[in-house]
């Protein structure tokens, strides 16, 4: 019967619901601060409308079925604007975690309908009270539970290696449907067959943890399998471009001779102008041709993190390979990264790439790369020139490019696992047609 009281217990049972979700999302978020609890209440407005739809199609004596599912999906479409708002991420990460912290929900919820047909139904009141306190208990139990597993990392990492982010979010969602389902049909068990039910209800929410910590470390596996790869690969190209210099030593040592006759010469003639000239010359092809080399391989062997290495080893020959002039110090030994070294790996080739695009589209493209590693710290400061206007508004925005669309994904990207890492800074800055982005990380206490 539509009365004020339906309407009540409706927006508390919503409301109640929405809480549990958000348990689940700091779960799968990976989620360690309480700053983000300060944008709960506009959730409120998602427990609101749901609410009301629910209300509205049960005055106007809807099926049942449309009202759950109509409600299920207003809540959830909700849910995700709000995870987006929130942890500033695409609608189809959003719909990922949404879609996967549903399903852990539902999977309450429907022990909650058969608590509330079993337990103290004389007593109204106190049924509230236990059954909340039975769901939080459960709730907060599988969330640490979670959080033990690594699950959120793992989550974090499938959606950000896997094949694609549409596919997996459908994938998630069509199952957070599936425990929908589930969780309607408890409706029609009797109670002494509700215990294999649940058994049903819990083997399936552990399945989908199951897969996604699985496709996770497969992805995760793969991915160190490739940069090992890439690492042997780039170390080969290292041993030939010191080869190169070997090959030029020889050359310059076989050639010297004829060299210091003709200067020997000038010199005897008096020519010193010319003598001086050749002597620059000569210095200058010495720098051009060995110099450099020299330079940038001592510059590499600084770096004594294989995957940072391999990184840059491979995107330093691309630049190369397309034009751009390349400059690296590493001044000191780097030997520690203060950070997970994939998630450095991953921060250094976003901006490489970044760089790279922005240096090519000027007339004279470079790229400088400086890594100061002391007293515990990690510096980076990578510089490069750009042509048009900068928005310092729109750029941390994702799907945001100056360059086109389905771009843009690289800097919201870089953010987020910065946000991961408490002892990490960066700064971005911009003058005078050059673009620098800097990354301080303090040393592991």
């Amino acid at each position: 019967m539509f009365t004020l009281v339906y309407c009540l217990a409706t927006y508390i049972d919503t409301t109640f619901a929405h809480a549990l979700l958000v348990v689940y999302l700091f779960a799968i978020m990976d989620e360690r601060s309480w700053r983000r609890l300060k944008k709960l209440p506009a959730l409120l407005l998602s427990s609101l409308v749901t609410c009301t739809l629910n209300v509205l199609l049960f005055a106007l004596r809807t099926e049942i079925l449309i009202r759950f599912y109509a409600g299920s999906l207003i809540a959830l479409l909700g849910c995700v604007l709000w995870v987006r708002w929130t942890w500033k991420i695409g609608f189809w990460r959003a719909l990922s975690a949404t879609s996967t912290a549903g399903l852990f929900q539902v999977s309450l919820l429907a022990l909650s309908r058969f608590l509330f047909r079993n337990i103290f139904v004389n007593n109204e009141s106190l049924q509230f009270v236990v059954v909340s306190a039975i769901l939080w208990t459960m709730a907060l139990v599988s969330a640490a539970l979670l959080h033990r597993l690594r699950f959120g990392y793992w989550f974090r990492l499938l959606l950000e290696e896997g094949p694609g982010q549409r596919r997996t979010a459908l994938i998630l969602f069509a199952l957070a449907c599936v425990m929908e389902a589930f969780y309607l049909l408890q409706r029609g068990i009797q109670p002494e067959y509700f215990a294999l039910y649940y058994l049903l209800v819990l083997v399936m929410a552990g399945l989908v943890v199951g897969l996604v910590l699985y496709l996770a470390q497969w992805f995760d596996a793969a991915r160190k399998i490739e940069a090992q790869q890439d690492a042997i690969a780039q170390q080969q190209l290292y041993e030939r471009d010191l080869e190169a210099i070997r090959r030029e030593v020889r050359s310059f040592r076989h050639d010297y001779k004829n060299l210091l006759a003709g200067l020997s010469q000038q010199a005897g003639e008096g020519e010193l102008d010319a003598l001086r000239d050749s002597l620059s010359a000569l210095d200058a092809g010495f720098d051009r041709r060995i110099g450099e080399k020299i330079h940038a391989s001592t510059q590499i062997g600084n770096l004594r993190i294989p995957q940072v290495r391999s990184l840059l080893l491979s995107k330093l020959t691309a630049m190369g390979e397309r034009g751009i002039d390349c400059r690296l110090e590493v001044l000191y030994p780097v030997e520690d990264t203060g950070m997970d070294v994939w998630d450095l790996v991953r921060c250094l080739g976003i901006l490489l790439d970044n760089a790279t695009e922005g240096a090519l589209e000027t007339e004279t493209p470079w790229v400088e790369i400086v890594l100061l590693a002391q007293d515990g710290t990690l510096s980076l400061r990578l510089s490069n020139p750009y042509a048009g206007t900068i928005r310092p508004d729109k750029i941390w925005e994702e799907g945001f490019s100056t360059k086109g669309d389905n771009r843009g994904l690289g800097l919201p990207g870089y953010q987020r696992i910065l946000m991961d890492c408490p002892n990490a800074t960066a700064a971005t800055n911009w003058a005078g047609g050059v673009f620098v982005q800097e990354l301080t990380i303090g040393g592991r206490k």
